[in-house]
């Protein structure tokens, strides 16, 4: 596939990223965003001074204001979009893409009012408009903060696919030298510990906002990924994956990480800021914020035991106060672990 053309929507730190590593690999690679202003300032500056300033782009990388007269001369396109954004651009982008084209979903969420995760949204959008046999989804997943990823540090992640060919075809797609990909068929999996881990990531930050130490980090993590593989075990997914790349990998790196948005966002909680407050000095979208709702409403439909989930939901969507929230998670009654 080497010289042949991928898009990829969204044009945020992580789709820039994504849009760096495969231009890097010789692919013609078009990068579309929202804003048409950003769009043009990324074709003037030939870089993302907003969202991930200081990597240059090569010449294979193409910022287009309009991606739909790029969509059929792309056999791989790969959705970074928001989780509550997807399903609106993924719509508009569905009736021009080719027969056969495979379609990576690198967006780590869960929508608000149709609780689906994303490769769920396109396999409605594409039941409503098309035929499923005309697309193969996929799921690119694993602990891989984008600004790393484009200085060229070591990373390893995890695409997956129900069609091992296909995985197999991105394995090669994505890979590089420091960029090492392994191929997985759990897709339900790979999108449960993408998105839950960052609501145990904003867990971990209210912790480390309050002041508490490595001991409460370390039994958080470990708690959420009980949690976190409880719920997934009860949709199917294949209990190994928690403990791989998707899972405990991207857990790890999302608690504990410096870059880490959905931590930051913790940290100020506990400092005790106001979510409106912390979500408007952000420039880029804490997915664990919305995912929180999306959980326990999942949670309650599964009646599945999600403690941690529960109280953070409570913090970001009740304002409960985070030290008594801490409080009433220790305070639960005593049982085998």
């Amino acid at each position: 596939m080497r010289n042949s053309s991928t898009a990829v929507i969204g044009a945020g730190s992580w789709g820039t990223a994504i849009a760096l590593l495969l231009s890097s690999k010789g692919y013609h690679t078009y990068l579309w965003g929202h804003r048409p202003e950003h769009i043009v300032s990324l074709q003037k500056e030939r870089q993302n001074s907003r969202y991930l300033p200081g990597f240059l782009f090569n010449e294979n990388l193409y910022p287009v204001e309009d991606i739909t007269n790029h969509l059929g001369s792309c056999r791989v396109v790969n959705m970074v979009v928001p989780s509550q954004f997807f399903r609106g651009v993924f719509r508009k982008i569905l009736p021009h893409l080719q027969k056969g084209t495979v379609i990576v979903s690198a967006v780590k969420g869960i929508e608000n009012d149709s609780l689906s995760t994303m490769t769920e949204v396109m396999h409605e959008e594409i039941d409503t408009f098309g035929s499923r046999a005309d697309y193969t989804l996929a799921v690119l997943s694993g602990p891989s903060f984008a600004r790393e990823v484009a200085e060229g540090h070591p990373t390893a992640v995890t695409v997956g696919s129900c069609d091992k060919d296909t995985a197999m075809m991105l394995q090669n797609f994505f890979g590089t030298e420091i960029f090492r990909v392994y191929t997985s068929d759990d897709v339900t999996g790979l999108e449960i510990s993408g998105a839950f881990k960052n609501i145990i990531a904003i867990a971990t930050g209210i912790c480390d906002g309050l002041g508490y130490g490595m001991n409460t980090r370390a039994a958080l993590i470990t708690r959420g990924l009980a949690e976190i593989s409880r719920y997934g075990v009860y949709r199917g997914a294949d209990p190994r994956t928690f403990l791989g790349l998707s899972g405990v990998g991207d857990l790890i790196l999302t608690s504990t990480g410096d870059l880490s948005r959905n931590r930051t966002v913790g940290i100020k909680l506990g400092n005790g800021k106001k979510l409106e407050q912390i979500l408007e000095e952000m420039e880029m979208v804490a997915e664990g914020v919305k995912t929180s709702l999306s959980g326990y409403n999942l949670m309650k439909r599964a009646q599945v035991e999600m403690p941690i989930l529960e109280q953070v939901y409570t913090i970001l969507y009740e304002n409960k106060d985070c030290a008594i929230a801490v409080k009433d998670l220790l305070s639960r009654q005593l049982r085998k672990e």
